[in-house]
């Protein structure tokens, strides 16, 4: 672990969005840190499909809104 110099109006920012979102400052900083990582590794996949590789590879199935 380390310490992250980010720009104080960026910080209020993930402050604002951790309030939202139920995560600690430090959670939401890592979880747009992740995010980022994985959209530059997979250009042509959207945020929703990241969301649902990750999901899929902690083996966590989520109901679908669709009927079947």
């Amino acid at each position: 672990m380390g310490i992250v110099k980010i720009d104080d109006e960026l910080h209020e920012e993930a402050r604002r969005a951790s309030a939202i979102m139920c995560r600690s400052i430090n959670a939401q900083a890592e979880f747009w840190m992740k995010i980022g990582m994985l959209a530059e590794a997979n250009p042509t996949l959207s945020f929703n499909e990241l969301m649902q590789q990750q999901l899929a590879s902690a083996n966590l199935r989520l109901p679908s809104l669709v009927d079947a």
